[in-house]
């Protein structure tokens, strides 16, 4: 198959890459002498492991067939797929000289808008490669690095590289433990980068400092729409960060999807943003699952249900509301809001009344449409009260976590897997990786291109 676009070549008698410290940042003349002209991706990346004296893998040769029998149908905007927990991988992993070699391949491919190349060991070495890519590969819009082994020197590579990109629209870089500086130079980079509408930091080890920077940048930046912040190393009880991030969002009007889970917050805290979603009129999706909120902090975000018109996400998973915090979120959800379309109170330990209470709401509340409660105390109340939601079509089985079953003449519910964001972390052996039923959030408030 010949590809439309040419691809550079190496240059003539260029050093072989696979730094053993990470370079400055540059790239080499290219003079065309292997071109993708030639065949399709496949031959070109045969053809540049051999020129190269790279061995050549066979994992990567076959998924780069199939992109290519994806080209002969004349499909665009293929995401080029090679996670490393892939079960079709075998174990495979894709090295920082590997990516080096797929970074040459895909530099002037106009078929391929997206890179998966998660759960892989690409290291510091392998972001000076994506970072090369950025620079040069004009029809990039999403990048998934997740879990890469890449650390400050390579977020500052890739941060850097993204001053001057103006096609990618969703990074993420999960898992990477590119700490406080790697964190304050992606900081930087979203006061100068006007394209990049979702980035995802999420497991990054961010520090305090680097928080602060994003609360404080986020005020002026009106391009980014989703941002993960997940599980900082945070020191000191003062909820510094929730305070700061609260005041970003009075100020903030455009930011649609945010995730603070494991921030440490507490009643204090959501206190400090309730205030300001009083004020916010663009957050459709809110994530502060595994925190430490009670059910005086259910009782601001009750509130602000009252009166709020643009949430319609909420992921409370993973904190103690209890069964008091649920009566306060029943009552404002079966009274008052009526844009709030999925909740998540999954292990809040609350009991068997306020799980009824809030399956009551649904009856009155004709937009919550989805509910997530696994991992709180079932009684037999509970799980005939979920039941009859089921039955009568007002609760469909795909929008829940639990599925009603009889024994002995007794209700009792069971887990099934779906959630805001079950596959956030994986993705299937079998099965639609990206499915609605599995992902609601990003279903019910979409964000980018891709999870």
């Amino acid at each position: 198959m010949e590809l439309s676009q040419k691809q550079a070549g190496p240059a003539s008698g260029s050093p072989l890459p696979a730094p053993s410290r990470t370079p400055t940042l540059a790239w080499a003349a290219a003079d065309g002498s292997v071109s993708a002209s030639i065949g399709g991706l496949q031959e070109y990346y045969n053809d540049l492991c051999m020129e190269k004296s790279k061995e050549i893998k066979p994992f990567i040769l076959q998924i780069l067939q199939e992109v290519d029998e994806e080209i002969e149908k004349g499909s665009v905007g293929i995401t080029l797929n090679i996670a490393g927990n892939s079960r079709s991988l075998s174990g495979e992993r894709v090295t920082g000289e590997d990516f080096w070699i797929l970074c040459r391949v895909l530099k002037n491919n106009s078929y391929i808008n997206g890179l998966d190349v998660r759960y892989n060991l690409l290291s510091d070495v392998g972001a000076y490669y994506a970072a090369k890519l950025l620079q040069k590969q004009h029809n990039l819009i999403y990048l998934n690095l997740m879990f890469n082994d890449i650390g400050p020197e390579g977020g500052e590579l890739i941060a850097k590289a993204l001053h001057k990109n103006r096609t990618l629209k969703h990074l993420r870089m999960t898992g990477n433990k590119i700490e406080n500086k790697g964190g304050m130079f992606f900081a930087a980079m979203l006061q100068i980068n006007s394209s990049l509408e979702k980035l995802d930091l999420g497991d990054c080890d961010l520090g305090m400092q680097s928080v602060i920077a994003f609360a404080t940048v986020l005020t002026q930046n009106r391009t980014i729409k989703g941002l993960n912040l997940n599980r900082p190393i945070l020191y000191g009880e003062q909820e510094e960060s929730t305070v700061h991030l609260g005041h970003m969002l009075k100020e903030n009007q455009c930011l649609v999807e945010l995730h603070m889970c494991k921030h440490d917050i507490k009643n204090c805290g959501m206190k400090q943003l309730c205030d300001a979603l009083y004020l916010n009129r663009s957050l459709q999706y809110l994530d502060i699952s595994c925190n430490k909120i009670t059910q005086d902090g259910m009782k601001c975000l009750a509130d602000v249900l009252k009166s709020n018109t643009t949430l319609e996400v909420i992921d409370l998973s993973f904190n103690r509301m209890e069964n008091a915090g649920a009566n306060y979120l029943s009552d404002a959800l079966a009274s008052h809001n009526r844009t709030l379309k999925a909740l998540s109170v999954v292990s809040n330990n609350i009991e068997g009344k306020g799980l009824v209470a809030l399956s009551q709401s649904m009856k009155t509340n004709p937009t919550l449409s989805h509910i997530y409660i696994w991992g709180n105390k079932f009684d037999e109340a509970t799980c005939v009260a979920y039941s009859d939601l089921i039955h009568t079509g007002r609760l469909k089985s795909d929008n829940t976590d639990v599925e009603p079953f009889v024994v002995d003449g007794h209700m009792y519910l069971a887990e099934v897997s779906n959630g805001l964001k079950r596959h956030y972390y994986w993705t299937p052996g079998y099965g639609e990786a990206c499915s609605p039923s599995s992902n609601a959030g990003f279903s019910l408030a979409p964000v980018g291109q891709h999870l």
